[in-house]
């Protein structure tokens, strides 16, 4: 089978290796067990991979390289506009030539790969839309435009669309779908850090606005101004790095805050494991996997009610619901301090909840699909 993947995510090739953002990669591993070659639609740029990037496993693949583009701004939209007839030819020959479209939403290629496929109605397809598919939530008119062609049983044949989280709108072509990060093996015994010496808390993702890290720093503050011993890390990296460190200095908080900067994923779950609680206040998510990755180690999310994700904590049974205010979130772990035995249960359920999903269980899932 030659499987075809359209995606936005930025690619590097190195030593004659495609690598990719690590988490989206290992996901892809399991599509690409199942194919003969692989047909890859996406920008590439030639340097060296980060930590946190991954290569594909299959060797023989076919890239179709992009530009990257936006349409944010006069000067991009008119560049955009410019080379978009070489990118929908692009994505388009793609689709030609592959026995199965698979299509990666929501953002910019999303959106033209979404029209594009309509003129292949006979085509195997799937598509993954990785963001929030709640039908009440505030979305880009991008956004909400792939939603209706995916959803649309007249413009869209033959695919699966998988979403994250149970909506009353799906149609025919919507699947319920999840994601997942660690082997049935993993399952395994492990202690937490007493939290008598001190609260230990994580921030794992993407240093960038929309993921709100500050309010991690400022949920640090206020707790160690109630002189509650406490540690927070910081997993990541981003554009809002300069200033987070600046917060922290001003906030006085050098002792109890660390910034590790990208990581692999194995750090990541030893980290996990010493957390008694995540921080993740982010505006927008699909199934947010830091989540669920916290939730198997026994940290105890404390969120932002988006997308699925109070689905995923059992509206307020596995984890904390809240928003964003850090005095709030501080308020809570400091209260939750005074009922260990809740916080016990709590963090049980959560364990319970995220063993379901394994690697494995998603590769079955996926082999459905092909």
């Amino acid at each position: 089978m030659k499987f075809l993947i359209v995606t936005h995510a930025n690619h590097l090739i190195f030593n004659g290796k495609y690598f990719s953002y690590g988490p989206y990669v290992r996901e892809m591993r399991l599509w690409e067990k199942n194919v003969d070659e692989l047909i890859i639609v996406a920008p590439l740029s030639k340097k060296e991979p980060s930590p946190i990037d991954l290569p594909y496993l299959q060797d023989n693949i076919k890239f179709i390289s992009i530009p990257e583009f936006n349409i944010l701004g006069t000067k991009n939209l008119l560049r955009s506009i410019f080379l978009l007839p070489v990118i929908l030819f692009k994505i388009a020959r793609g689709m030609f030539l592959c026995d199965h479209i698979h299509l990666r939403c929501p953002g910019n290629v999303g959106l033209l790969s979404s029209f594009v496929q309509i003129f292949f109605p006979f085509k195997n397809k799937t598509a993954k839309y990785a963001g929030n598919w709640d039908p009440k939530s505030a979305q880009p008119w991008s956004y909400r435009v792939q939603r209706k062609i995916l959803r649309s049983e007249l413009l869209t044949k033959n695919m699966s669309v998988l979403v994250y989280g149970e909506w009353l709108d799906n149609t025919k072509n919507i699947i319920p779908f999840f994601t997942a990060s660690y082997l049935e093996s993993d399952k395994r015994a492990f202690n937490k850090p007493d939290m008598d010496d001190k609260i230990r808390l994580i921030f794992v993702g993407g240093l960038f606005s929309n993921k709100n890290p500050e309010i991690a720093l400022k949920v640090c503050s206020f707790l160690k101004a109630k002189n509650i011993r406490i540690e927070l890390v910081f997993c990541g990296d981003g554009p809002e790095y300069s200033k987070l460190l600046a917060l922290r200095d001003s906030l006085e908080l050098k002792d109890e805050v660390k910034f590790l900067g990208n990581v692999s994923a194995e750090r990541v779950r030893d980290e996990f494991i010493q957390a008694h609680f995540l921080i993740f206040v982010s505006d927008s998510e699909g199934w947010p996997k830091v989540v669920a990755e916290a939730m198997w180690w026994g940290c105890i999310p404390i969120t932002t009610p988006v997308s699925c994700v109070p689905q995923m904590l059992g509206y307020g049974e596995r984890g904390f619901l809240t928003q964003k205010d850090s005095k709030t979130i501080s308020n809570i772990i400091e209260d939750s301090l005074m009922d260990p035995n809740s916080l016990f249960l709590m963090r049980n359920r959560a364990i319970a909840w995220a063993h379901q999903y394994t690697l494995e269980k998603f590769e079955r899932e996926i082999k459905k699909l092909l």
